[in-house]
């Protein structure tokens, strides 16, 4: 079996099947089949310079293709996007300016120097009471109401 498919699959199979592979991979864009196609396209040109048996380009191809897929995956994937905008700890110790008084355990509205969750104004809570101008910084953030202490 192995005689037949040296004797009746030469390079120029391999070639196409590396062309087919990556025209395949156009329409996936999974870098899989890429690296399918370059490892057959490889086997085949080593084919066409040293002359190998179908069993040695199979083992050959096999161990491009993971090598190939494995150099693909790790340069080209997709990083995750780390941004603390939107998350609850963002903005803590940010400093901001009271624009209505805030009783003690009561709202009040805060003006922040920079937006904290895409907005610098916002309304806030206070342990103690901190009247309109004075600076506060926040302290924890729960929803939709900041928790701010005034600045020492």
């Amino acid at each position: 079996m192995v005689e037949f498919l040296t004797q009746y699959i030469t390079w120029w199979h391999w070639i196409i099947l590396g062309i087919l592979f990556i025209i395949i991979e156009m329409g996936t864009g999974t870098f899989i089949t890429l690296g399918f196609g370059i490892a057959a396209i490889i086997v085949g040109l080593l084919d066409l310079i040293i002359g190998m048996n179908f069993l040695l380009q199979t083992i050959l191809w096999i161990l491009l293709s993971v090598s190939i897929i494995a150099v693909l995956f790790k340069y080209f994937k997709k990083q995750p996007t780390v941004s603390s905008s939107g998350q609850s700890d963002q903005g803590l110790d940010t400093l901001g300016t009271v624009t209505e008084d805030i009783m003690a355990h009561q709202r009040g509205r805060v003006r922040f120097d920079h937006p904290v969750l895409g907005n610098t104004e916002w309304h806030a809570t206070s342990e103690q009471s901190i009247t309109t101008g004075e600076r506060v910084t926040i302290k924890e953030v729960n929803g939709q109401l900041i928790k701010v202490t005034p600045v020492k």
